[in-house]
Parts: C-alpha cells; structure tokens; sequence
C-alpha cells in the first residue's frame, strides 16, 4: 500500500530541511553510519531509551534548561540554547524533538510548541532518541553531554538526549515542584535595572540556592491579580524606588525568565519576561492558556497509541487504546463509553497521515465500547485512560504500537492546516520535512 511506501521514507532526511540551517554545525552523517555509530558509542557507556508501548520514568531522563531560539511546530521540534559552564552567547542551538506522548506546559498549563515565544527560558527532560533510524533531528553520540565544545562554551550544550518527555517554563516548573522565587532587592534607574532573587521551596526548608541576579525592564509585565502593571506603576505606588536599591525581603513571586544578550561583559545573564505578585494572577494565566490548548486539541484530536487490535470479519475491529497525557481533564471527560468516535493514524510527530481532505477523510468510525482509568498515578506522558474502540472499517494505520488520534463525538470536525498533514501515500520526504520548494514561485 502507498501507506507503506510513507513508512519507508522515515529513513530519508533530506540536506535541504530547514532545521539543518539551525544546527549545520553538527556536521552528521548519514542516518545508517549514526545508527552504527551510536551503537559503537554505546558500547561500555550507560545509556537508556524509550521503549515502544512503553512510558518511560521520569526519573530516567536527563535534565537541562536554556532558550528556546527555533519552532517547527507542525513537525513538534526546534532548537534550544542550552545553558552550561560557558558563554551562553556563543552556544550553538542544539535541535529537539517532542517525543509523540512528549508534554509541554506553558504559564503552568497545557500547551503546544506554538504558544510559547521565543527567547523564553524552558526546562528540558529527555531521553536518547527511541529509534535512531526515524529520528526528526540529529543523532549524536551518547556521551556527548560530556563533552567540551571548546571556544569558551563548556560541556553540556549539546546533549545527545534531543527526544524530550517534559518542557516546560519557568513558572511551570516552579510550581510542578512547588517552588517559589524570593526577591531580596530591587535596583532600579529610568523604568529598568536588576532583581536579585534566591529560587526556595515554598512550604520553607530548603533555600540553599545561591541569590541569582535578573535584569528587568519597561516591557516586563507584572501580575497582580487581574492586573496587568508596568513598573512604571510599581513605582508611582511607592513599592519600588524611582531610583536606587530597595530591600523586598522574601516577597514570593514567580517568574517568567527569557535571556537578553548583556552589556559589560556578562556572558550568562538571565531577563525577567513576567513577574507574578500572587496565586489569582498565575491561575488567570493558566487559565488562559488552558482553553487556548483545549481549543487546539479539540481541532487536532486527542494522540494515543494502540495497546491492542482484535480483528473480526471484513474490515470489523475492537481497537484498544492509551490516550496521551498532560491535557486538561475536562478533554478526557468526552471520551464517553457509548459515544461515537473517530480514530486516525498519524506518524511519530502527530502529523495525521491519511486523508488529503483532512482528518476525517479516511479515519476510521465506530463506538467507544468502554473507558477505563488506572487505579494509580498514570506515568508522565499517560494520562491513565484506555479506550476500546469498536469500527467496522479499520484503516491500515491502527496496529498496536502505533500512534493514533482520536475525537470523540462531541468535537468539531475541521480542516487541518497543509503543513499539519501528510498527503495519503505520499512517498515525499519533503513532504515530511519541507523545503523551499513549498514557498510559491512568483
């Protein structure tokens, strides 16, 4: 089937694909001689990888954090600075990939890679690509993490695990791990200056992280509430100066961090995007962001991946089925036993790959037969719900172990943007992966 013939191009990537501009520096070779190399690199190293069917554990991945500089969203990749011993300004953008059950989180919400500017300072758990072969960015050596890249940048910056579980922003994390920022002093000249602040649990103990200093500006937007204020206001209130130091011992916040280049010699100094005076403030933004997510999963369908497929007679099939985590639970909550339903192959970045005419053009319907949730906490990536299918037309897409996506009944059946599907049977890597030939010629 031409289905097949899309599967095969994975192998392929073309030397024209616009991510390689970001991260030419790399210099890979080809995706046989990475897989070979990878496997002689692993040869005596520890190394760990997703298996498939399998979340991996959290716990496992490797951590880093630096500055989100590139998006490709419909193919759910891009390139970060990443934060080591050196010069941040000289760090290359080392490319990632969102792993298809990967989690981004935004303002402490659900998110995509499309609703998060660029230059926001992200936090970073990923793993070794699953399979090297079908890899959306450069494979690298396992150990790379250790290694020095020379011209004043350090060892870290380019970690080999490039397929993330987890990113997230500032405020994200701080309040996943139930951190708070601590202001100690603000210094302030014409609407601008420094915040020195020290990153403590909230619920006390801890505080041993080294006071940190952070540049702030007329741009940076403080909560407060259901306010939006300049400093300019801040200031006109009597909580900040006009001019010079002023002591705020201990005031809890969180922060938005991004990364500006620096004058006077300052190679790693990070800049305050957001600044959040109290809980009513950073739930109004979650909120936010959380129905901007809803609305996008509701157009785009829910991922999952099939656990089981029982066959029946002429095209009849009960397809069982882990639907993806990090979502509100207000989306799960349509998944209703009884319900109609769509369910759609995509490949490993959520693009949906059957149908030119959009998701619901060859997806295969049918009734939800049953939901269930595990009795546990779910691990990340999971959100702890199966579904059983039942359809009576399966397409060739829905085998266990592969991705799907799934709409319920109740959502909206729209037309997906180009660039977010594969054409049915297309055998074009560029396709997968576009080049300039997809700008139209004047």
């Amino acid at each position: 089937m031409k289905f097949l013939v899309l599967g095969s191009s994975f192998f392929v990537v073309p030397r024209s694909w616009l991510l390689a501009l970001a991260c030419a520096f790399l210099g890979h070779a080809t995706a046989r001689g990475e897989e070979l190399g990878t496997k002689n690199q692993e040869q005596g190293f520890e190394v760990f990888r997703p298996e498939a069917g399998k979340f991996p554990p959290l716990e496992k991945a490797y951590s880093y954090r630096g500055e989100l500089v590139f998006v490709d969203h419909a193919n759910r990749r891009g390139s970060i600075r990443v934060q080591g011993s050196g010069m941040f300004f000289r760090n290359d953008p080392h490319p990632f990939a969102m792993l298809p059950y990967g989690i981004v989180r935004y303002h402490g919400a659900p998110a995509d890679l499309r609703d998060i500017p660029l230059g926001t300072v992200l936090h970073v758990r990923a793993f070794l690509p699953p399979d090297p072969k079908i890899s959306a960015v450069p494979v690298l050596p396992v150990d790379n993490k250790k290694r020095d890249a020379n011209h004043n940048r350090g060892a870290g910056i380019l970690p080999a695990e490039n397929h993330v579980l987890l990113l997230e922003d500032e405020p994200s994390r701080c309040q996943r791990e139930g951190w708070v920022w601590k202001l100690k002093e603000v210094d302030l000249k014409n609407n601008e200056g420094m915040l020195v602040a020290t990153l403590a649990a909230k619920q006390g103990g801890g505080g041993k992280a080294a006071e940190e200093r952070m540049t702030f500006d007329a741009a940076t937007r403080v909560w407060r509430g259901r306010e939006c204020l300049a400093i300019k206001e801040l200031i006109a209130e009597g909580a900040w100066p006009a001019d010079g130091k002023k002591s705020l011992p201990g005031q809890e916040v969180l922060l938005g961090i991004t990364w500006k280049p620096t004058p006077d010699g300052v190679f790693t100094r990070f800049h305050i995007s957001d600044l959040w005076l109290d809980d009513a403030a950073m739930q109004r933004a979650a909120l936010n962001q959380t129905e901007t997510h809803k609305a996008f999963i509701r157009s785009r369908w829910m991922p999952a991946w099939i656990d089981a497929v029982e066959y029946g007679k002429f095209g009849h099939a009960t397809v069982t089925a882990t639907l993806f985590g990090g979502m509100d639970d207000s989306l799960y909550a349509d998944f209703k036993k009884g319900g109609s339903a769509m369910m759609n192959a995509v490949e490993n970045t959520l693009k949906h790959t059957h149908g030119a005419y959009g998701p619901a053009h060859m997806a295969s319907r049918g009734t939800i037969l049953d939901v269930t949730n595990s009795p546990g906490p779910a691990p990340l990536g999971s959100s702890g719900t199966q579904i059983r299918f039942e359809t009576d037309l399966i397409i060739e897409g829905i085998r266990p172990g592969r991705t799907v996506r799934v709409r319920p009944g109740s959502w909206p059946v729209v037309e997906v943007p180009r660039e977010e599907y594969l054409n049915d049977g297309s055998a074009s890597t560029e396709e997968r992966f576009p080049t300039p030939a997809i700008f139209p010629k004047y």
